[in-house]
């Protein structure tokens, strides 16, 4: 696979930060 946009690893680690975030706090406030 080859990467259309050159992004740098730190961003890359602060996106995919930032969604299991959203998707953990998602989770848990389906649950309470």
């Amino acid at each position: 696979m080859k990467e259309r946009k050159k992004y740098s690893k730190e961003f890359k680690l602060d996106a995919v930060s930032l969604v299991l975030e959203q998707e953990y706090t998602r989770r848990e406030a389906a649950n309470s």
